[in-house]
């Protein structure tokens, strides 16, 4: 029964990093860029939904769509003034910038909401679920998390896919001058990959603060690295690989949590990064690049 109830708690917190994920790993994919202010994007999501519901009485669900409207609008706005004039950069350029939108936006939500950690209210109203005569429980925010993570999972692959945004989306992954030269806009496609990575945080930031219900400026920034190490896990720029990834990952460290060490549990998270990657440079579902000459 513990071993049942770790694996679920490991799939719950493995749905939020794989809905985090995707977010980076759509951007990677698309715009060649790691979006490191990503994890505080989540942190603005839940500070949003927890002012609009504490201080403004607003229902949950149109709380969670303002933070989504939110996270949406600051997502498009990193792109346009933070990333965009950098496309011709080196790596090392977009990287730094990346940390220092982070530190940006965390030290604006330090000024804006302090220092002190906010007790979150789960925005979640399914009711648990008891199997094996009350043994096991399955609770309300697990369900949740673990059914938005599939929604989000089916209908992302199908937009990309099938609908015409959304294969322009691939069009300027595969090759971005060949695209613009086919009409794609590019400028646009970009931004609405920030756009869509940033709202999928928003939700990220309501699920994880429900399951764990505290709250300060840092919150998204260890849940943010643990969704990165997920992308990388799955083969980052893979939209089925960000879910396997950070399935994998939200079981690694709650089986570590229980059965190891809670003190090593993301030390044993990175070391089977690494292990993936010394077998697997590209990650579980990644592709081999070749560069041309």
């Amino acid at each position: 029964m513990e071993f049942l109830s770790y694996l679920i708690t490991g799939i719950s917190l493995g749905s939020i990093y794989a809905i985090i994920a995707l977010g980076y790993t759509m951007v990677y994919g698309i715009a060649k860029m790691l979006n490191f202010a990503h994890g505080d994007v989540i942190m603005v999501g839940a500070f949003v939904v927890y002012y609009a519901c504490n201080q403004a009485d607003i229902p949950a669900v149109l709380a969670i769509i303002i933070s989504m409207a939110v996270c949406t609008v600051l997502g498009v706005v990193i792109e346009r003034f933070a990333y965009r004039p950098l496309r011709s950069a080196t790596p090392l350029a977009v990287l730094i910038t990346a940390i220092g939108v982070s530190y940006l936006l965390q030290n604006s939500a330090l000024l804006l909401f302090g220092a002190d950690t906010k007790s979150f209210s789960s925005v979640v109203t399914i009711p648990a679920l008891r199997l094996a005569g009350g043994d096991l429980v399955i609770t309300g925010e697990t369900i949740a998390t673990v059914a938005v993570c599939i929604v989000i999972m089916i209908c992302l692959t199908i937009f990309v896919n099938k609908t015409k945004p959304g294969r322009a989306m691939l069009a300027v992954s595969e090759d971005r001058g060949a695209a613009q030269l086919m009409g794609v806009n590019v400028n646009g496609t970009i931004a609405m990959t920030f756009a869509i990575g940033s709202a999928l945080a928003a939700i990220a930031g309501v699920l994880l603060c429900s399951a764990y219900p505290t709250l300060t400026p840092y919150t998204g920034a260890m849940p943010g690295i643990k969704a990165f190490v997920a992308a990388v896990f799955g083969g980052i720029g893979s939209i089925p690989g960000a879910m396997v990834g950070g399935l994998l990952l939200g079981v690694i460290e709650c089986f570590a949590k229980g059965y190891i060490s809670s003190q090593l549990a993301d030390a044993i998270v990175f070391a089977s990064l690494i292990i993936v990657l010394v077998v697997k440079p590209t990650g579980i579902f990644g592709k081999k690049i070749t560069e041309k000459v």
